[in-house]
């Protein structure tokens, strides 16, 4: 069949609208149609050529959808059923899985390849060329072919333009606070970069019952959205967080910072290990170039006051687990989704939506692929 796409044909260019060929579903592989799709930083590292891919590439790897069919062997879910894609496909038996890992799961060897996990390719160009499929989704397409192992099916009630955003922002961020930060009742959390997943760290941070729930990022609007989803204090600077913390803890430092920026750097790698406490843990989120190397700080500080930096993978969470347990938080009220979306886009305004995100105008754009 034939499907409409964003496509990147390198890095440095934007997202090219094309019609391209998709296989239909082979063994263990399902026919999704997208219903919408999350504008996440981690395209733009390919755009820039951060994070550089196989090109050429569709774009997008948090969506929601509904199952179109399925090939031969699948037994997680049958045509209709409404899914939250994963990031990170979990097979639910390699070393990670089996130990409740499955964000370290072995089939996520090929999500910059974008082949399926065989290598081989379901986008197809005129003239026949392969194109890969962010995280092998490919979520900016109106449909996609996809392993089962990448699909959580979810309640039928819930809206999924909604729902998207637990396939990517809402658990990487959450989870980063209350997995990889472990924070606790009483705790000072830090957390760097207010966007779609740093807005769900404050969620995480309030949830874990952190006392203190301090936000740096320097767009007034990200601050003030951080403010209404329950952080306590908030600045442009990291110099003036780190006086707040210092005089709220009375010297004694926070428990956990938290880095969410779009980039990861050495600056503010430096300023999260100096603001945490004896004790203290660095949980680093956000990505950078690979070759850059953001981790330089004084391995003596480390010793002595027995600090940790770390870093994270989709907040340390297990998709066809959490995924769900965040629903059902926000189906109760205690998870705020739907206020997290900031405007919302056809598939042709892709590349307004990441202008709007480079800007500072967004929290979260999602592609409304029935508009």
């Amino acid at each position: 069949m034939k499907t409409k796409a964003a496509v990147l044909l390198g890095p440095g260019e934007p997202f090219k609208i094309m019609e391209l060929e998709l296989d239909p579903p082979g063994p263990g592989e399902v026919l999704i149609k997208y219903t919408a799709a999350g504008l996440c930083h981690s395209d733009l590292h390919l755009t820039d050529g951060d994070l550089p891919p196989r090109y050429p590439i569709v774009g997008g790897h948090e969506g929601s959808g509904i199952i179109e069919e399925v090939g031969p062997g699948v037994t997680k879910v049958k045509p209709g059923d409404h899914v939250v894609c994963s990031f990170i496909p979990n097979c639910g038996t390699c070393r990670y899985c089996s130990t409740g890992r499955q964000n370290l799961c072995d089939m996520g060897a090929t999500i910059l390849e974008g082949s399926m996990p065989d290598g081989t390719f379901r986008f197809h160009g005129p003239d026949g060329e392969d194109f890969g499929a962010m995280c092998m989704l490919g979520t900016f397409s109106e449909y996609s072919t996809i392993s089962q192992h990448s699909v959580v099916k979810v309640d039928d009630w819930l809206p999924l333009e909604t729902a998207v955003l637990v396939g990517c922002g809402v658990p990487s961020g959450w989870g980063t606070a209350v997995n990889a930060g472990n924070l606790r009742p009483g705790d000072t959390a830090v957390i760097y970069g207010i966007g779609g997943l740093g807005i769900n760290a404050v969620q995480g941070a309030v949830s874990a019952g952190c006392k203190y729930v301090v936000v740096v990022d320097p767009i007034e609007m990200k601050r003030n959205a951080a403010m209404k989803m329950g952080a306590t204090h908030a600045f442009a600077t990291a110099e003036e967080a780190a006086e707040k913390v210092n005089e709220l803890t009375w010297g004694q430092g926070a428990d956990a910072a938290l880095i969410l920026v779009g980039t990861v750097d050495k600056e503010v790698v430096s300023n999260a290990t100096a603001i945490i406490g004896k004790g203290g843990r660095v949980v680093i989120t956000g990505l950078a170039n690979p070759a850059e190397l953001t981790v330089q700080v004084s391995g003596t500080d480390l010793t002595l006051n027995q600090k940790t930096i770390m870093g994270t993978l989709f907040g340390s969470m297990n998709p066809q687990y959490d995924i769900i347990r965040l629903l059902r938080l926000y189906d109760a009220g205690e998870l705020k989704l739907d206020e997290l979306v900031t405007q919302r886009y056809t598939l042709d305004e892709v590349n307004q939506g990441y202008e709007d995100l480079r800007s500072g105008q967004n929290i979260r754009g999602v592609i409304d692929h029935a508009k």
